[in-house]
């Protein structure tokens, strides 16, 4: 019992730091405490000087010098991904609520999955296309409303953050050691900061001076909600089968939407319940008739 219910805690420890992380960059950047690219700079940098030190306690304590390992763990394409994901994510956030973020984030990243597992050959029972049509509906009808309006933008973004998030995720269930992997993969994206911020500035975008708070939340979201929390949601995946982790994570974007409620002063609507439901419960479908078909198919 003492190890299911630390079980627990940690898997609600590690869906209330993603959940986190869409409610500390909206207030970060509605608030107009920091830009988007340098929300992203100081998110990546934060976590991953975070992750670097998980690893090395790790490794003093195994007493192995690991290191060398931790860097060949990870790839340049899946660093590329994640620096998509974060810069996609912080500049959609510009125009997008908490919990629509998260849901448009989560919804696309499943999708992704599925998607890559048709791609890789897996076939797909008519239960199972259902439910892509209805998650499908479901985004449909979350943007269609709004297709003059800026949101529209937010809403392209925070899909190509989720489709690089889906990306990310599918070539880390090649790795033996995804939390060496992740780290990696942080410092990795160092570099193409550099990059993106040089090619920002060349286009003539003036960078606002952030805020100390902002810089905080930026800092908060890198190094707790980013670094801590996948290393968390790591430890806890081998104990999850598939389909429970992928349920699970469909939590965030309502867990999401309380949080910017109660911390960023968001409402809550008819339509964006009526869209959460829609593209959740869709992607549920999905889970539930997979885990229905025998393994022998």
């Amino acid at each position: 019992m003492t190890s299911l219910l630390r079980l627990c805690v940690l898997v609600i420890l590690a869906l209330l730091a993603f959940a986190a992380n869409s409610v500390l960059c909206r207030l970060a950047l509605n608030g107009g405490l920091i830009d988007p690219a340098q929300f992203t700079s100081w998110r990546l940098l934060s976590g991953a000087v975070t992750l670097v030190l998980i690893c090395v306690f790790q490794c003093l304590k195994k007493q192995r010098n690991d290191l060398k390992i931790v860097w060949l763990e990870g790839s340049w394409l899946s660093a590329l991904a994640l620096f998509i994901y974060a810069l996609g994510f912080s500049y959609a956030y510009v125009t997008l609520s908490t919990g629509m973020g998260a849901l448009i984030l989560f919804g696309a990243v499943q999708l992704t999955l599925i998607v890559f597992a048709v791609w890789a050959g897996q076939k797909l029972v008519w239960l199972e296309w259902l439910g892509l049509a209805i998650a499908f509906a479901g985004f449909v009808y979350l943007v269609l409303p709004t297709l003059s309006s800026p949101s529209l933008l937010g809403f392209v973004l925070m899909t190509l953050a989720g489709v690089a998030w889906g990306l990310y995720t599918w070539r880390g269930k090649i790795s033996a050691k995804p939390l060496f992997a992740t780290t990696s993969n942080f410092v990795r994206t160092i570099p193409m900061l550099l990059v993106a911020l040089i090619v920002i500035s060349f286009n003539g975008e003036q960078s606002q001076i952030a805020q100390p708070q902002g810089i905080l939340l930026a800092v908060t979201s890198g190094a707790i909600m980013s670094g801590l929390g996948y290393a968390i949601w790591y430890a806890v995946l081998p104990y999850l089968s598939a389909s429970m982790a992928a349920v699970l994570q469909l939590l965030v974007p309502i867990i999401a939407t309380v949080g910017g409620v109660f911390f960023a002063n968001e409402s809550i609507n008819l339509h964006l319940v009526i869209a959460t439901l829609s593209v959740l419960g869709g992607v549920l479908l999905v889970i539930i008739a997979r885990k229905r078909i025998p393994k022998s198919a």
